[in-house]
């Protein structure tokens, strides 16, 4: 590199603020210990769903049925800030059952990653006296739907599960019923619940307080509701995001990759390579959920005729949100609030507050530190999170809760090749989204003013400032515990759902402000970091560190001359 060049990089690096050291990380997960009754136990019911949008409830939409969910918000209370750190099923399952973030589980995709050395918090559960039972769907190392330490009762299947038993392509659907292979008899979300009320009514001692997680496979595609709830919104007509038409202003400042996914199977165009209506896939999609619904409502006849309902959490939620055409996307894994905000109603009458909508924001990261908490056992060392109990039943106050930066993560997968690695920070109203390994742009919102995310902010210069300062944060927190910074995958088995719709939409333009002439003045500022410095050069019209056309360069060094250049900004 020509030497005034060299100095000129040098200089403007020292304008750069410099990024502290990665945070130190935690120590690996260690096994519970011995085993002690925690004094007040109370019993807890996790209920997760599976890509249920994060508005997908009658109280938030008057055309949807789902009575009981609705009785929770009104008897408990509903967070509309809840969210996940990864927005995919197996990611996101781990880091609810293990208190850790995907960089540190390495549960990173939905293939068949290992649990080795992973600690679920059922087993800390148990050391404290609870029994603990799982029902439904794990989909975390699909080659086996074996019972996992931790649970004293266990009822799943290999990967998605089926609905209904007969499947044309698998065959009759099979359950690992406490280490027994038992065919599945019914439609899966009610079978589930029949298993779970089993346990509950018949099977566990009632002495002990428990810990129930149901896991229902709905309400993934494909979403096949049960012949009761059929035709439930065959008049229902329900509408789509405004940012779902394919227009320029709701493209401008979108990354590459946001259009070029709008024909592709995450894309409303053509989701899942089918000619489906999102507006028509809705109506199974919700007809679904209310077999959900149905079951919360067994399980709370149960508490209150068992006059277990004051000593009952009963937790709902979902494992990621979901996108109905929100910037033209359908499905989860990016960043965008419609994809990483998760529905959340919590509900023990006289200890949650009723009817209480509360905006403090709540991750799935949080969910095991939580339930350690108000179960009085010892918070193990690896987890992230932070108990929300305290939010929960209202001994904290929303503006006294401090959950601080929401950082995101998710990462390429072969099968889905769409989406691009992910990384985004959430802090107070600022958004803050970057992609790895590809040619794109990122993205800075600010929540308060633009909730539906429609003005990229990252390149206004009245920003500059929070960008850099949300790029550090982000990078510093995206360190594992070990204080790397690593990229972690698995290996590759197929082509991936790379299909388009022919003759549909074509891939985006890049931005128009990177097309340029040759030879420009300022060929090195958008390699080097952003700082205030160069900021201020480029708001004047002038390049930070201005450098000679190429050629002029090579033949002057070449001379053992020195090619003409300007003083760096300060």
């Amino acid at each position: 590199m020509i030497k005034p060049l060299r100095a000129a990089l040098l200089a403007a690096a020292a304008l750069i603020a410099p990024v502290g050291p990665a945070a130190a990380g935690t120590a690996p997960p260690r096994a519970p210990a011995q085993a002690r009754v925690a004094p007040h136990s109370r019993n807890i019911i996790f209920v997760l769903v599976d890509d249920l949008r994060f508005d997908g409830m009658g109280f938030l939409q008057p055309a949807l049925h789902t009575p009981n969910i609705d009785r929770m918000a009104r008897e408990g209370s509903y967070f509309p800030n809840a969210v996940v750190t990864s927005s995919l099923c197996s990611p996101s399952r781990a880091t609810i059952l293990t208190g850790q973030t995907a960089r540190n589980h390495r549960v990173v995709d939905n293939n068949n990653s290992s649990e080795k050395g992973l600690v679920f918090f059922p087993s800390y559960l148990q050391h404290v006296g609870y029994q603990t039972a799982f029902f439904g769907k794990w989909h975390m190392g699909y080659d086996t739907n074996a019972p996992r330490p931790g649970f004293d009762k266990w009822v799943s299947f290999k990967g998605q599960g089926t609905y209904w038993p007969k499947d044309p392509l698998l065959g009759t659907t099979m359950l690992n019923v406490d280490g027994k292979e038992t065919p599945q008899k019914g439609y899966i979300t009610d079978e589930l619940t029949d298993y779970a009320m089993n346990w509950l009514e018949k099977e566990r001692d009632p002495k002990k307080p428990f810990f129930l997680y149901l896991s229902h496979k709905a309400v993934h595609s494909d979403p096949l509701p049960p012949p009761r709830y059929l035709h439930q919104y065959d008049h229902t007509t329900f509408k789509l995001p405004a940012s779902a038409k394919n227009t320029p202003e709701n493209y401008s400042g979108k990354p590459r990759w946001v259009y070029d996914q709008r024909n592709s199977w995450h894309g409303i165009d053509f989701f899942y390579n089918s000619d489906v209506p999102m507006t028509e896939y809705l109506k199974y999609y919700y007809g679904a959920l209310s077999a959900v619904d149905d079951s919360l409502g067994r399980i709370f006849a149960y508490l209150r005729k068992s006059h277990l309902d004051k000593d009952t959490l009963v937790v709902f939620t979902s494992d990621n949100g979901f996108q109905i055409g929100d910037h033209g996307l359908i499905d989860k894994r990016d960043a965008y609030e419609a994809s990483v905000r998760v529905p959340l109603v919590v509900w023990e009458p006289g200890t949650v507050p009723a009817g209480k909508v509360n905006p403090g924001r709540v991750r799935n990261l949080d969910f095991a530190p939580t339930f350690l908490d108000l179960a009085g056992a010892d918070r193990p060392s690896q987890f992230e999170g932070q108990s929300a109990w305290k939010l929960w039943n209202g001994s904290v106050a929303p503006q006294e809760w401090q959950p601080g930066d929401f950082v995101y993560e998710y990462y390429w997968e072969y099968n889905f090749p769409e989406t691009p690695t992910t990384f985004a920070i959430t802090r107070g109203n600022l958004k803050y989204i970057e992609y790895y390994g590809i040619y794109d742009r990122d993205e800075l919102y600010d929540l308060s003013s633009d909730p539906e995310e429609m003005r990229n902010l990252a390149d206004d210069p009245a920003r500059i400032k929070d960008k850099i300062e949300l790029r550090a944060a982000l990078f510093k927190q995206l360190a594992n515990r070990e204080g790397e910074h690593m990229i972690p995958y698995l290996g590759r088995e197929s082509t991936g759902a790379v299909r388009r719709r022919r003759g549909g939409t074509g891939a985006a333009p890049f931005p128009d402000s990177w097309y340029i002439e040759p030879n420009p003045t300022d060929r090195f500022d958008n390699i080097i970091p952003d700082n205030m410095g160069k900021a201020k050069a480029h708001a004047a019209g002038r390049p930070f560190i201005p450098t000679p056309p190429l050629i002029d360069a090579i033949r002057a060094a070449a001379q053992g001359g020195e090619a003409p250049t300007k003083k760096t900004e300060n």
